[in-house]
């Protein structure tokens, strides 16, 4: 489930606070704070995302073996 964040609005002399909660995809937003009872809104943060570097440049691909061609011969194998 993802977590989202959510902001108190404050009023008078209240200080805004953040906090985040495990909500489903599907459930509504929060418009209250479930601990305080005070009005929030819900906080659009960037997403995380995922790096991959893919091969590093001293991986070595044997082009010799079979298994380093799409049709799984190899150079050096004769049928």
């Amino acid at each position: 489930m993802p977590i989202y964040t959510y902001e108190t609005l404050p009023t008078d002399n209240q200080k805004m606070e953040q906090f985040e909660i495990f909500q489903h995809i599907t459930d509504k937003p929060l418009t209250v704070d479930l601990n305080t009872g005070f009005p929030v809104r819900k906080v659009f943060t960037p997403g995380g995302d995922i790096h991959n570097k893919g091969l590093k440049r001293s991986t070595v691909v044997n082009k010799l073996s079979a298994a380093a061609t799409a049709c799984g011969c190899s150079k050096g194998n004769k049928l």
